[in-house]
């Protein structure tokens, strides 16, 4: 049962498989669909104005903003094409997932114990930390630096995978029973719109989440 569920994420179905090819799907939209005039994409450029803002107000910088404006995009619409139907979910797996957690973490800090190393010095040790304690705040501050990536990853997958195996579990359990599965339909339905919503929410979080990491340097 456990493998018949988990099967619903295997990324090798076959010898041709191309399921990694999905999380490129981004650049294979035409450039017409973003400089064409729409209520979609007023709807998208006024999301990323707002983003924007609040990345700005975290950082106090304007130059990252296109990095993790950039990034939100990435995972939200690989997020979304993982609620269609026979559609690999990427986002799911943590190697898609640490790869970009761990790839912008090891970007910030090469770039800020290069550039500034000062200030990266000052975060290990909070201020008004006693000196007996300094010591163990800069083994503690060193160990939750070290785990950022792998909680960012963890957190991004594990949310894609809880909705994704309920659904598969209760599918699996109804679909033998057609009357049982049209009277379920609401709890589907239900399922559906709170994965859309984590989809949206995981997205904004990933992104949130780096750009207060690197307002710390």
């Amino acid at each position: 049962m456990i493998m018949n569920l988990f099967s619903v994420f295997d990324p090798c179905t076959g010898l041709l498989s191309l399921n990694w090819l999905s999380i490129f799907i981004i650049l294979m939209l035409p450039s017409p669909y973003w400089n064409t005039p729409s209520k979609l994409l007023t709807l998208i450029i006024k999301i990323l104005k707002n983003l924007t803002k609040e990345i700005i107000m975290n950082t106090n910088k304007i130059e990252p903003s296109i990095i993790f404006i950039s990034t939100f995009l990435f995972i939200l619409i690989n997020n979304l094409m993982g609620l269609i139907p026979y559609v690999f979910t990427a986002p799911a797996h943590l190697s898609f997932s640490i790869s970009l957690a761990l790839t912008i973490w090891l970007s910030l800090m090469i770039y800020g114990w290069m550039k500034k190393t000062n200030n990266m010095f000052i975060h290990l040790v909070p201020v008004g930390t006693p000196y007996p304690l300094m010591p163990f705040m800069v083994i503690i501050e060193s160990i939750s630096n070290l785990i950022r990536p792998g909680s960012l990853a963890v957190r991004l997958s594990a949310n894609m995978i809880a909705g994704h195996l309920l659904m598969t579990l209760l599918g699996n359990n109804l679909s033998n029973n057609f009357i049982s599965m049209i009277m379920m339909m609401w709890l589907f339905m239900g399922l559906m719109m709170f994965e859309l919503a984590v989809a949206f929410i995981q997205s904004y979080v990933f992104m949130t989440l780096s750009a207060l990491y690197s307002s710390e340097i």
